[in-house]
């Protein structure tokens, strides 16, 4: 029942894949959503000034993303769609998806966890062998901590085993 307005990286926006070409994967998220992404600082800008989300999601939120809206950097469409967000005292749900979760960008997530507003999908190590440092949420709980973060709450448990 959500009204979703997707917000894409750079990369998405101009970056084929082995998951997705570029072109066919915007069409396809603008045709499941009913509406054109916002690929651009500029498009993302009015988010805060026009109050016009009740709440944001990262997902996936890579550790580069992570670093940055952690150091108060804002380079891309979905930083500054978060940083805008996140004036007018709104959730912003961040999905982690990240090889370096345990390693550099540990800080970073302490950081955001303890930032008003700001609230995590439950996440946990994906591959402790073989990659012991990397942390994905698992992403069947997105909706589950939209509702709790609409109430001003954090979804427990946010470590997963």
């Amino acid at each position: 029942g959500a009204d979703v307005y997707p917000i894409i990286s750079d990369n998405v926006n101009k970056t084929d894949t082995r998951f997705a070409n570029h072109t066919e994967f915007i069409t396809k998220i603008e045709n499941l959503t009913g509406h054109k992404v916002i690929a651009s600082i500029t498009e993302a800008e009015p988010i805060g000034p026009k109050s016009l989300l009740d709440i944001v999601v990262i997902a996936p939120c890579t550790g580069n993303t992570l670093a940055k809206l952690s150091n108060g950097i804002i380079d891309t469409p979905t930083l500054m769609a978060s940083k805008a967000h996140l004036r007018n005292n709104k959730p912003l749900i961040i999905a982690i998806s990240t090889n370096d979760a345990l390693g550099i960008n540990l800080k970073n997530i302490g950081t955001l966890y303890n930032t008003k507003n700001i609230y995590f999908v439950p996440f946990g190590q994906d591959n402790f062998v073989s990659k012991p440092n990397s942390m994905i949420a698992d992403m069947s709980q997105i909706i589950s901590t939209i509702d709790m973060a609409l109430d001003g709450k954090q979804i427990q448990p946010v470590l997963l085993k």
